[in-house]
């Protein structure tokens, strides 16, 4: 990848496919920037990349034709809605550059998806956009003046000589907007002539030069055959209408893809680096594990790390769905990706690159990018058959018509290229697609898959797994009983004397629940402890108000461990002795998640059954379950019994959900409908799941799943209107009741409220429970 660092800053950046620039990427080392390795031991390799130039899913299909044609090129995945690419290819076969070329030789350009400069260029064509469409608006003014006498004079009150110099303003005004405003038009259409394929331009294209060339005949020879109108007014008209549609397209496609742009732009160019006593700055991709790093406020740290001096907070929401600053100071770990607010830190790097939670948070939202969801596949196989009919269609209507008038007949021809382009049935799907997957990036769950949206609308049956999902990953204590003579807050405080000195989970929730109710005077102190694992411990404690100094020796943990032969463990006991028996027990309790139930009461209200499986034992799940109001839960399941229950469920018709956290549960996720990674720890390399929940939260499982069905009712929304616009306007523009301009209106029109409906989707989850 190119690096701002490498051009002065009063010089331009050359652009990427000039010249002999695409062999830079042909270095291994840059592949890194814009690839991943997918098989070493084969040499695969898996580089997502941004199409420039495209506007249609005939385009889409065009570069994934070009890029499969070139050997070594193993698959290419185009989305027509975001412009991004998905390549896998052998690099014993192919070079990044070879299959650029390819894609630059069909008439696209390819720059790597994090190119520092796509942005700028993009703000270039949006700034080109909006003078050709102020170009075209303000000749379209002039123009409807000076044909305005023509439509409301009656006979005798314009001279021939008047209408005559009327035409040539018209014509001289519409020049610079054929000239200028239709040259994104022409210039596709004329890619599509070369290369002998078919886009939407070309239609459109058509049908501009059509009316320019008949009006200017009629221009020049007002006795000839063309010569009875001219329809420059219509041309400027519908050029305008086109331009606005395609201009807002523009920026309203930016802004549906601006989680993953502000994503994948998030880290900089260089860092300062500890070399030889002193900080230098370095480019972000010279960084290895074990540097130490100084970021400064306002930095993205560019790898992850521990805080080694300083103190500071961080945003992270981008990575973990937390929208408030975190906290972070010495041993604390900050991750790729997030910002530095307020202090100057040194890190020192624990991973870079492809190994930090950033990359592969990245991997997974440009896999998601590049997807096609099963309507959008369906678009485009339709687009190219139906631009050919809209062709054979058009010229149909010109031959019906050309006996009773001939100027007419090609106007008529050229309202029914323009007004049956088909954008907003190739925008229909994509465009809600996207804006959906954006708003749930941007509340901490990342879509691996568009098509997975379809079948989370349809889900009827949500399955959870137990711990870490429907509970915290620790536990809490619950009740504490004690033998005669001894209070609840001295067994806890004995208990927790000898539970210090353990990181078991059991452990910690003793020590937890002593601190959070210190309410016993007596202190009691244990210099050391025997721990055996997965038993308990052994330690000798002692009272400090003692006087005399005497050691207690006692032991924690299991029935087993502390010699109780008559009790049987329960799995979330807790057991404490001394020399004359047991002294206390402590009754743990999984902790139910805070946004549990009102997540499992938000899915109940959608008509979404809960169940719960899980490998814990029977009486531990039924509290669980009892807890979160759940009436079907099951334990003791292996990953085997999961994926046995979850084929039954399928089997009687149900939509299955399954909620997991990514690792243990990877069978049971592949195997439902649907399935989310939950957890803040999800390995989002290995989760094979159609969506990783980041945050933690589970109010964004109910949410994803409301917001499915918005996206799916969106979808049918947009694809009912594409469909009705195209029935109602074909017929009226083949019968000759369709001008040009209401034809170009209309196109405009139909595509822009396709995607603004899709933009309704882009409001923000809701994490927060309804009261």
């Amino acid at each position: 990848m190119l690096h701002a660092a490498s051009f002065p800053p009063q010089l331009s950046p050359p652009p990427l496919q000039a010249g002999d620039t695409l062999q830079l990427l042909d270095d291994p080392q840059e592949w890194s920037a814009f690839s991943r390795s997918l098989d070493p031991e084969n040499d695969r390799w898996e580089s997502s990349v941004v199409i420039e130039g495209m506007h249609c899913a005939a385009c889409s299909l065009t570069v994934e034709d070009a890029l499969m044609r070139v050997p070594g090129v193993l698959s290419a995945q185009v989305g027509a809605g975001s412009h991004r690419a998905k390549v896998v290819w052998s690099a014993g076969m192919v070079k990044p550059s070879d299959w650029m070329r390819a894609v630059q030789d069909s008439g696209y350009r390819t720059v790597p998806a994090n190119d520092v400069f796509a942005s700028e260029r993009r703000k270039a064509e949006t700034r080109k956009a909006l003078w050709q469409w102020l170009v075209a608006g303000l000749c379209m003014m002039q123009v409807m003046m000076y044909a305005y006498p023509a439509y409301v004079a009656l006979p005798g009150d314009l001279t021939g000589e008047m209408e005559q110099l009327l035409r040539w303003a018209s014509w001289v005004l519409t020049l610079p907007v054929v000239l200028f405003s239709c040259g994104p038009f022409f210039r596709n259409a004329l890619r599509d002539i070369v290369q002998m394929r078919v886009s939407m331009d070309l239609p459109v294209a058509l049908g501009m030069v059509i009316t320019f060339c008949v009006s200017t005949a009629g221009t020049f020879d007002p006795q000839g055959t063309f010569g009875k109108e001219v329809y420059f007014d219509s041309l400027t008209m519908f050029v305008f209408f086109l331009l606005t549609g395609r201009w807002l397209e523009l920026r309203l496609r930016d802004r549906t893809a601006g989680s993953l742009e502000a994503l994948m732009n998030r880290l900089p160019d260089s860092v300062e680096r500890l070399q030889g006593g002193e900080f230098a700055r370095v480019a972000a991709r010279r960084v290895v594990v074990d540097d130490i790093l100084r970021v400064h406020p306002g930095e993205t740290f560019v790898a992850d790390g521990l805080v080694e001096l300083g103190d500071t907070r961080v945003d992270e929401a981008l990575l973990t769905g937390e929208s408030l600053p975190l906290a972070r100071g010495v041993g604390s770990q900050v991750l790729s990706g997030s910002h530095n607010l307020s202090g100057t830190v040194h890190v020192r790097v624990q991973k870079v690159r492809t190994d930090t939670r950033f990359a592969q948070i990245v991997a997974l939202m440009e896999s998601a990018s590049a997807s096609k969801p099963q309507g959008a596949l369906l678009a485009d196989r339709l687009a190219k058959p139906f631009l050919i009919a809209v062709l054979v269609a058009a010229a149909g209507a010109c031959a019906w018509w050309w006996g009773a008038d001939p100027s007419h007949a090609l106007m008529v021809a050229v309202a029914v290229l323009v007004v049956t382009c088909p954008c907003a049935l190739s925008l229909a799907t994509p465009a809600a697609m996207l804006a959906s997957a954006g708003t749930l990036a941007r509340g901490g769950v990342l879509v691996r898959r568009l098509q997975a949206l379809e079948a989370l609308s349809r889900v009827d049956t949500v399955v959870f797994d137990k711990t870490g999902t429907l509970t915290e990953d620790s536990a809490v204590l619950a009740s504490v009983q004690t033998r005669n003579g001894i209070t609840h807050e001295q067994a806890l405080a004995m208990g927790a004397a000898l539970a210090q000195h353990s990181l078991h989970p059991a452990s910690r929730a003793l020590v937890a629940a002593a601190k959070k109710g210190s309410g016993c005077e007596e202190i009691w102190q244990c210099a050391s402890a025997v721990e055996t694992p997965g038993a308990g411990l052994a330690g000798e404690l002692r009272l400090l108000s003692d006087a005399t100094g005497h050691d207690h020796s006692m032991r924690l943990g299991s029935a087993r461990h502390c010699g109780l032969t008559d009790t049987v463990d329960a799995g979330l006991q807790v057991y404490l002795v001394d020399a004359q028996g047991l002294l206390a027990t402590f009754e743990l309790a999984e902790a139910l998640r805070p946004e549990a139930i009102p997540a499992l009461t938000v899915l109940k209200e959608a008509q979404v059954q809960v169940q719960m499986l899980s490998g814990d034992s029977t009486p531990s799940v039924q509290r669980v379950a009892e807890q979160a109001g759940i009436g079907l839960a099951r334990g003791g399941c292996t990953p085997q019994d999961k994926l046995g229950v979850l084929v039954d469920l399928q089997t009687q018709g149900n939509t299955v959900c399954m909620v997991g956290d990514g690792l243990n549960d990877g069978p049971v996720l592949a195997g439902a409908n649907v399935s989310f990674a939950f957890g803040r720890a999800v390995p989002l390399a290995q989760a094979q799941a159609d969506f990783v929940a980041l945050g933690g939260n589970l109010m964004a499982i109910a949410q994803s799943i409301l917001l499915a069905r918005r996206t799916m009712a969106i979808v049918r929304q947009n694809l009912w209107w594409a469909l009705a616009y195209n029935a109602a306007c074909i017929p009226l523009a083949v019968v000759g009741w369709l001008p040009a301009w209401a034809a170009g209106l209309g196109m405009a029109t139909s595509s822009l409220i396709v995607v603004m409906n899709a933009l309704r989707l882009s409001r923000r989850l809701s994490l927060e429970p309804s009261h």
